[in-house]
């Protein structure tokens, strides 16, 4: 198997280094949650959840759509709507709940990896199923930007929730 195969050509470069810069911002975020900035931390998830909503359109647009880009996308969206928002939603309020709020806070970003293997597997053409990461992702990350409003028995619940959402059977249309 030569390099070739693995290296993309010029136009694979633009939808690729879109899924990188989201994948630095949920780089990003993970940082800034570990320093207590949150909702700077949440705004990097949430201009990560931009990124991706770009990059799969500029492949199809370009037509550079490849199985390296696809498997590129999957590990960036765990890093920003599984693992950074499990982080920041432990680090901002389910650290109350001590080895309970990290046990949830991890089954999270557990669930998004189940998730997106299973999408990376088999995934049928008309729905998803379970709903995508890159929906739970930014919604846990909206509640804590919205914790002053929230009361604190809210996140395991949500955390769960979400976590739960993604590895159901639910058939989730595809827009």
């Amino acid at each position: 198997m030569g390099w070739g195969k693995w290296i993309p050509d010029k136009k694979h470069l633009i939808p690729n280094a879109v899924t990188m810069t989201n994948l630095a911002l949920g780089f990003f975020s993970l940082v800034l949650t570990m320093h207590n900035f949150y909702h700077e931390a949440a705004y990097a998830v949430f201009g990560a959840a931009l990124m991706d909503s770009l990059d799969g359109r500029l492949a199809r647009r370009l037509q550079v759509v490849s199985d390296f880009g696809r498997e590129l996308d999957s590990l960036s969206d765990l890093v920003s709507f599984g693992v950074s928002p499990a982080l920041l939603v432990y680090s901002a309020e389910m650290y109350r709940w001590n080895y309970w709020g990290l046990l949830f806070s991890a089954l999270f970003a557990l669930c998004g990896a189940f998730r997106l293997a299973r999408f990376n597997v088999a995934q049928p053409e008309a729905y998803f199923v379970g709903v995508p990461i890159t929906f739970c992702g930014p919604a846990l990350t909206l509640a804590v930007l919205l914790s002053g409003w929230l009361d604190v028995r809210v996140y395991p619940v949500l955390t769960l929730f979400l976590g739960y959402l993604m590895v159901c059977g639910l058939k989730v249309p595809k827009l």
